[in-house]
């Protein structure tokens, strides 16, 4: 009798899986054309924004084509602006007023009080279209901005990658004070300490190998962009808790859906953009 298949485990999952979604990333980050690496980011794009209308309480397939359907035309706004500086600076502060607003909302959640303006149908429409839209003009203006975007793009996702993992690590073994116990009772305000010592030192040595010509303001900016990112994962947990949902999607065995791995880049990306234009590395 042959033997039984023995299951993969959860870990075993979400390790071999996110292994085989990083290594496409940064394949295609590295070997694509900007035009191709857009379309390529257009399709996790497109996914979120299924995702987001399920969270945002479309559950139909036929809504949520109707959500992606009418995403198209921002995406395709986004895409004219990014060809300038001045189209990306629009588009990138468009986004920071937005989280602004999301920073606003998840505190008032925190604190136990309702956010009347998610009744809104119109607002959830909008919402959506601001994590993403923003995010994504970022992530193209900089992999196309100049010989070195692809790597500036890459270093981004290993911040996050880095910051993600610190937090999660460290917060299962140390964690003790919650950060946002109504919103995700799993983060710790130990796991964001420890996010931001390993980016930190991520930072320096990145500064150091790459000789930049201002190390403080790379590091500086590195830690700013990895407590937004913060905000971008809280927020997306704001409205999958009031959806009900754990995940945003199934897609991805092991890790939920595509926005729960895109959570913090939505925020991140537009302020580490705006930061590398600040310091003329986005120019």
């Amino acid at each position: 009798m042959p033997d039984e298949p023995v299951p993969m485990s959860a870990l075993t999952k979400r390790v071999l899986t996110g292994s085989i979604l990083a290594s496409t990333v940064v394949a295609a980050t590295l070997f694509l054309s900007t035009p191709l690496y857009a379309l390529m980011l257009v399709c996790f794009v497109m996914v979120a924004a299924w995702e987001w209308a399920g969270m945002a309480g479309w559950a139909s397939a036929r809504a949520r084509f109707a959500y992606c359907a009418g995403f198209t035309p921002v995406l395709i706004a986004v895409a004219g602006l990014v060809h300038s500086t001045g189209g990306t600076l629009v588009l990138i502060l468009t986004g920071l007023v937005w989280w602004l607003v999301a920073l606003a909302w998840v505190v008032r959640v925190q604190q136990g009080l309702a956010v009347e303006a998610l009744n809104a149908p119109v607002v959830r429409i909008v919402a959506g279209w601001l994590v993403l839209a923003p995010a994504w003009g970022a992530l193209v203006y900089l992999h196309a901005v100049s010989t070195s975007g692809a790597l500036m793009v890459l270093y981004l996702l290993l911040l996050i990658a880095t910051a993600d993992s610190a937090a999660y690590f460290v917060g299962r073994r140390m964690g003790r004070r919650r950060l946002a116990s109504e919103i995700s009772p799993g983060k710790s305000i130990e796991g964001v300490a420890g996010a931001m010592t390993a980016v930190a030192v991520l930072a320096v040595i990145v500064a150091l190998v790459a000789d930049l010509a201002a190390p403080l303001g790379f590091v500086i900016l590195s830690l700013a962009t990895a407590v937004v990112s913060i905000l971008g994962d809280l927020t997306e947990s704001m409205f999958k808790r009031r959806a009900g949902l754990k995940d945003s999607g199934s897609i991805v065995p092991g890790h939920g859906g595509i926005l729960d791995r895109i959570d913090s880049v939505t925020a991140a990306a537009p302020v580490f953009v705006l930061g590398c234009l600040i310091q003329g590395g986005g120019s």
